[in-house]
């Protein structure tokens, strides 16, 4: 009778880890996603359900959520708080990569002529600026998009006059960014034309902020409302928590608050060169353009319209990628060569090392279940 028992608890174990983890959610919500068993789609179930036991226990700290789709299809999908399907995930400044969409769609639609279009001609009423200096009304769009500007903006710099905890003590963001000093080179750090791409990179919140408000200017209605019509309507996202600016437009270096399933939509749209479900929604020339590498910010790190192209590496295999990062180590990517997106939220923001602490939950896990 024992024998019996141990037998039937033996078999359930293997039928429990062997089953493949399914995501019913889709057909629920209906919202434009479909499912596959991640067997289907080339996935090592077995190294999925470890992931899952491993955020469970507490090793990668506080993981909210981790969706993975391939080929258009959620494969995986799991919430690991109270919040579930439906809670915002405030990913911090992976708004920043949602600005650049914005600022492509502006162009795409001829409200803004194009990158090359210079800041300063869109806050002539803000003149004259502080720190005057000839080479500040020749920064572009171009150069904010790619956190290369010459203004003296380094958030990682506890130091520098543009910190974005300096921004956040005065009303006026965008007045702020244009206020700034133009960049030094001491011998020591190389000039934009001895960088590679031909620009020199800095981490500056300060850059895409004042993107949303130059945004506004330009297409005559607020951030929000343009986001709506634009991409978010498009995408079938109807659930977004904005944050503000003293003087009213919408936060677009951060804190903008979506569903995981829907910041994967945004990975998705990517990785389908524009088009959600078969409809148009950004050119694919502005895709193309966005991922290209524009500065070089870390090794094996480069950046392209605020979106961090890393390449990541498992056992002798590169896996170059497109994210939007944020603090915490929130992370959205795409992998374009294996077809596949990415969430991982986490609430992980004063946890030192956590941007790590999700790459090696990426490449332990994730990156290793693809067959």
């Amino acid at each position: 009778m024992r024998t019996s028992r141990a037998l039937f608890f033996v078999a359930l174990l293997l039928v429990t880890l062997h089953t493949p983890l399914r995501t019913p959610l889709a057909q629920v919500l209906n919202d434009g996603w479909s499912t596959a068993t991640p067997a289907e789609e080339g996935f090592s179930n077995e190294r999925l359900v470890e992931m899952q036991k491993a955020i469970e226990s507490g090793e990668f700290k506080a993981i909210t959520s981790v969706i993975i789709a391939r080929h258009g299809r959620i494969v995986y999908e799991h919430y690991f708080d109270s919040e579930g399907v439906e809670g915002f995930r405030n990913t911090r400044s992976a708004t920043k990569t949602i600005t650049g969409i914005l600022i492509g769609l502006g162009i795409d639609r001829h409200l803004l002529p194009g990158v090359d279009a210079h800041v300063a001609d869109y806050f002539r009423d803000k003149e004259p600026f502080q720190n005057p200096d000839p080479r500040k009304s020749k920064i572009t769009i171009e150069d904010l998009l790619t956190m290369s500007s010459l203004f003296e903006c380094d958030d990682e710099n506890s130091f520098s006059r543009g910190n974005e905890e300096r921004m956040y003590l005065v009303e006026d963001w965008a007045k702020f960014l244009l206020d700034l000093p133009i960049r030094g080179f001491p011998s020591w750090q190389p000039k934009p034309a001895e960088s590679p791409y031909g620009r020199s990179w800095q981490y500056c919140t300060a850059g895409p902020t004042t993107l949303g408000v130059l945004l506004e200017r330009a297409v005559k209605e607020s951030v929000p409302e343009f986001a709506q019509k634009n991409l978010f309507a498009p995408l079938g996202i109807s659930k977004v928590g904005w944050q503000f600016q003293p003087n009213g437009t919408a936060m677009t270096g951060g804190g903008l608050q979506l569903r995981s399933r829907d910041l994967l939509k945004i990975a998705q749209l990517y990785l389908n060169g524009g088009s959600w479900n078969g409809r148009r929604v950004l050119s694919d020339d502005w895709v193309k353009r966005s991922v290209q590498p524009h500065a070089n910010a870390r090794q094996d790190t480069d950046y392209g319209y605020l979106w961090w192209l890393q390449t990541f590496h498992t056992d002798g295999r590169s896996w170059p990628s497109w994210g939007m990062y944020g603090s915490g180590g929130n992370k959205v990517l795409v992998f374009p060569d294996a077809h596949t997106s990415i969430v991982i939220t986490t609430t992980n923001y004063r946890v030192q090392g956590a941007s790590a602490l999700t790459d090696k939950l990426l490449v332990d896990y994730v990156l290793r279940a693809v067959k």
